[in-house]
């Protein structure tokens, strides 16, 4: 139709797939945001959920509620399962096609087992909210048996083995550890709570490989201080549902595996007949284009973008949230006839929290920070990034109330099924909400 405004579609409503909208708030285009949930989540709040810190309501924000800020964008809730080249369509799973002018993929990943037998069924992933509930009620539902039958501790009911030592699995057992020494120690006083252990498998021979030696040493040491158990140099070479078996040859009893020692693309990715690199990740040119389909971009965990050196970037938001910038500033400049340009990652450092006033910082500068000032920063920036008034009032006044009661109030067991799990796209077991096409 003449006249009509290019239609720029962004599948993905992550941290890449909000960021191209909001910077093209203004340009003479119209934005369709699609997504199968009807929320941004900041993932990296997830784990403070399955640990009770905070309610699912705290780090999720109604997409609708932020696009209505932006007047050329608008919402759609749907499954996207694939596209139509030749027509320029997005196809959705209930049958809807979605015509596009631009398209932007920022679909994000979900959990790899790397093949690992039994992993897909029997561990959980941390990459959504119907995973971090679960987690949670699993979780407390352990310690409610345990209070009726004791005699199940010996059977690993209060055993938690975490598979990774990035990020999320160093947050993640330190979280634990403080739940079970400060909380549920009191609210089962009549059982041995002392007995519950979380212990951390890593295949390197350190955590947080991506943070300077020192500070991995520290996150080391903090860690053993609220002892949780350091596995490293092992991987894992099975899960059943009672235990763990490790490539050293020894097994641990334990109902509570979390998977959290790799990502891959979104299975979106494998169903768009576009290259993909190592972990599925879709191969972009320098300015996040496709390579001979200039009207796709790729933003985020599910695009191998590279640095200047040719090294693929990291999986993080601040990846995800530059690279959605970069890609709007792309879409206006071919509108106006100019030629894009590459995108370039500006690196602003790594955090990672242990516990209370526990964490390290890398910044970009060279500046390494720990303890306190760390954890200080770690908290200010989070509030910072966090969506909404709302969520950030709701998350710090939950902090403040934490840090001075040591009291967590979403000790809630949710759902029928609490043993639904999360695995790699290619598992047939696995839960719907890890193989999740629309978001990031």
């Amino acid at each position: 139709m003449a006249g009509r405004r290019p239609r720029v579609v962004v599948v993905g409503g992550g941290f890449g797939g909000l960021a191209v909208a909001r910077e093209l708030r203004g340009v003479p285009v119209d934005v369709l945001l699609v997504d199968q949930d009807n929320y941004h989540l900041f993932q990296p709040l997830l784990y403070q959920v399955a640990t009770a810190g905070l309610e699912p309501a705290d780090i999720a924000y109604a997409l609708r509620g932020i696009l209505r800020r932006i007047p050329n964008a608008h919402f759609f809730m749907a499954e996207v399962v694939g596209v139509d080249w030749d027509a320029s369509c997005l196809l959705t799973a209930a049958g809807e096609k979605i015509p596009f002018d631009h398209l932007v993929l920022a679909a994000g990943a979900t959990t790899a087992t790397f093949g690992v037998p039994g992993a897909a069924e029997h561990a959980f992933a941390l990459k959504d909210l119907r995973h971090a509930v679960a987690l949670r009620s699993h979780l407390l539902e352990q310690f409610e048996r345990c209070a009726a039958h004791p005699e199940l501790i010996d059977e690993g009911l209060l055993t938690v083995v975490i598979v990774g030592g990035g990020p999320t699995g160093v947050e993640m057992a330190g979280a634990l550890r403080e739940l079970f020494t400060k909380v549920l120690a009191k609210d089962f006083p009549a059982l041995e709570v002392w007995r519950a252990r979380v212990m951390l498998v890593e295949m390197a021979d350190s955590v947080l490989t991506a943070f300077h030696r020192s500070l991995q040493r520290d996150a080391a040491r903090a860690l053993k201080v609220r002892r949780v158990e350091l596995r490293l140099g092992t991987s894992v070479s099975r899960v059943t549902p009672e235990r763990v078996e490790l490539s050293d040859g020894s097994h641990i009893p334990a109902r509570t595996v979390l998977w959290a020692a790799g990502v891959r693309a979104n299975s979106l990715a494998d169903r768009l007949d576009v290259p993909q690199g190592r972990g599925g990740r879709i191969v972009v040119g320098p300015d996040l284009s496709v390579p001979g389909r200039p009207q796709i971009w790729v933003v985020g965990d599910l695009g191998a973008a590279k640095d200047v050196e040719g090294q693929l970037l990291p999986q993080l938001a601040p990846v995800a949230m530059q690279g959605g910038r970069h890609v709007a500033r792309s879409i206006r400049r071919r509108l106006e006839g100019r030629p894009t340009e590459r995108f370039r990652y500006v690196d602003k450092g790594i955090m990672a929290t242990i516990g209370r006033r526990a964490a390290v910082a890398q910044l970009s500068f060279g500046l390494c920070l720990t303890g306190s000032l760390a954890w200080l920063a770690w908290l200010f920036l989070h509030l910072v990034i966090l969506i909404g008034f709302r969520n950030r009032l709701s998350v710090l006044l939950n902090w403040t109330w934490n840090y001075l009661t040591w009291d967590r109030a979403a000790r809630l067991i949710l759902g029928p099924n609490v043993r639904d799990r999360s695995a790699e796209p290619s598992a047939p077991s696995r839960s719907p909400a890890a193989d999740r096409t629309t978001s990031t």
